[in-house]
C-alpha cells in the first residue's frame, strides 16, 4: 500500500466521477422560487430549453420537466439508484404502481433489476416562500447474477437513518449520516433491499454524508473489506486537510480505504459525501438508462422495453405529482402504505 493515503484529487463536475461499483453520482442543488399553485415555479420559463433544461439559470433547472421540474417517466435496468434528499421533496411514481413523496432527509433505494419505469418530480408546494431542493442521486451497479432480479424499492425515513455525532478535543462536531454500511457508534445499520449489491457480505458498500464544524477533526475508520475503494466528495466548504494533504476547492478525493484517515477542516463548515465499495470487476456496457455486461444484453434490453414497457405505465401522464398535501408517504406494489413514524396515525 502506498504511504500516501490520498490516491487522486479531481475537480467536481456534473455528474461526479465515480469508481466501481458506483456508476454515476449527480448532485442537484436548486434554488427554486415560490410555487405557482400548480407545483411549478412562479417564474417565467423564457430562455430555458423546456424538456432538456440543465441550465441552472437563476440557480435552478427544470431538467426534463415542462410544468413541474424533475424527471418524467424513464426506464432503468441492471443497476440501482440511491436518492438522498437533503432539502425539498420528490414525488416518485413507477410502472409497478408504487408511489411515494419523500424528502427532508429521507432516502429511497430502488433496485431496478430486470426493469422498471419511474418518474421523479420535484413539486414546489410553498406558494409564499422559495422551495430549495438539494439531493444526491447515486447509481450503484449490480453484478451479472443480479441484473435480472425483480424491481424493488425501500424507503429510509430521515429519522431512522443511523447517525454519529463525534466531538474532537476542542468540542467541535462532526456529524455522519449512514445511509449504507456500518459505522461504530451510529447504531444498527439499515438493511438495503434484498437483491442489492450492498446486501452482499463481500460488497463493503458504504454511503455516508459528513458535516464538520469549522476547525473540526475526525478520523474516518478503515474499511472492512479487502480491495475496497473509497472516494470522498468535498462539495461544501473552503479548505480541508485529508491525510495531511490540503484540498482547497470542491473535489473528488479517492483515498486508501484500508487505513484510518484523518480529516481536518478549515475555517468554514464543510460537507462531504463518501462512496465506498469493493469493485464488482465485471464488464460494464451502458446505453443511457440501461447497464448490462455485454452489447448483446443491451440490445435484448431495448427489445424487451419496446415489447413490454417494463410492465406499462399506470399513471395518467408521464410526470405525476401527488397533490398539495406536504405529508411524506410511500405506497408499495400490492398496496402496503407507510410514512415516517412521526406522521403515522396514533393507535390510541
Amino acid at each position: 500500500m502506498s504511504a500516501n493515503p490520498v490516491i487522486t484529487i479531481k475537480p467536481l463536475g456534473f455528474p461526479w466521477d465515480t469508481v466501481d461499483p458506483f456508476l454515476f453520482c449527480a448532485y442537484h442543488d436548486d434554488a427554486y422560487p415560490q410555487g405557482n399553485g400548480s407545483m411549478g415555479p412562479a417564474a417565467a420559463l423564457a430562455g430555458r430549453s423546456i424538456g432538456q433544461d440543465f441550465s441552472r439559470k437563476d440557480g435552478w433547472s427544470m431538467y426534463h420537466g415542462d410544468t413541474v421540474p424533475g424527471f418524467p417517466a424513464h426506464p432503468h435496468r441492471g443497476f440501482e439508484t440511491v436518492t438522498v434528499v437533503r432539502k425539498g421533496l420528490i414525488d416518485h411514481s413507477d410502472s409497478l404502481g408504487a408511489a411515494a413523496r419523500f424528502g427532508q432527509g429521507d432516502a429511497q433505494w430502488l433496485t431496478a433489476g430486470r426493469g422498471v419505469v419511474h418518474a421523479e418530480m420535484f413539486p414546489l408546494l410553498d406558494e409564499a416562500k422559495p422551495n430549495p431542493l438539494e439531493l444526491f442521486q447515486i447509481w450503484l451497479n449490480l453484478p451479472a447474477r443480479s441484473k435480472m432480479v425483480p424491481a424493488h424499492f425501500t424507503m429510509f425515513w430521515g429519522q431512522d437513518i443511523p447517525r454519529l455525532q463525534a466531538k474532537d478535543e476542542g468540542g467541535r462536531t462532526t456529524d455522519v449520516a449512514v445511509i449504507a454500511g456500518a459505522l461504530e457508534g451510529a447504531g444498527a445499520p439499515l438493511p438495503p433491499p434484498p437483491d442489492s449489491w450492498a446486501a452482499q457480505a463481500e460488497s463493503d458498500v458504504a454511503i455516508w454524508t459528513l458535516r464538520m464544524d469549522p476547525g473540526a477533526r475526525w478520523t474516518l475508520p478503515e474499511a472492512k473489506g479487502q480491495g475496497t475503494r473509497r472516494t470522498l466528495y468535498f462539495f461544501k466548504g473552503a479548505t480541508v486537510t485529508i491525510g495531511g494533504q490540503p484540498v482547497n476547492s470542491a473535489s473528488a478525493i479517492e483515498v486508501q480505504a484500508g487505513a484510518p484517515l484523518e480529516i481536518i477542516n478549515g475555517d468554514a463548515e464543510a460537507e462531504f459525501l463518501m462512496l465506498q465499495g469493493r469493485p464488482i470487476g465485471e464488464p460494464v456496457v451502458q446505453y443511457g438508462p440501461f447497464v448490462m455486461n455485454t452489447q448483446a444484453e443491451i440490445q435484448q434490453t431495448m427489445r424487451d422495453y419496446q415489447r413490454t414497457q417494463f410492465g406499462g405505465w399506470p399513471w395518467p401522464d408521464s410526470a405525476p405529482v401527488h397533490g398539495t398535501d406536504e405529508a411524506r408517504f410511500a405506497r408499495h406494489p400490492g398496496g402496503r402504505q407507510e410514512m415516517p413514524a412521526a406522521l403515522e396515525p396514533s393507535s390510541q
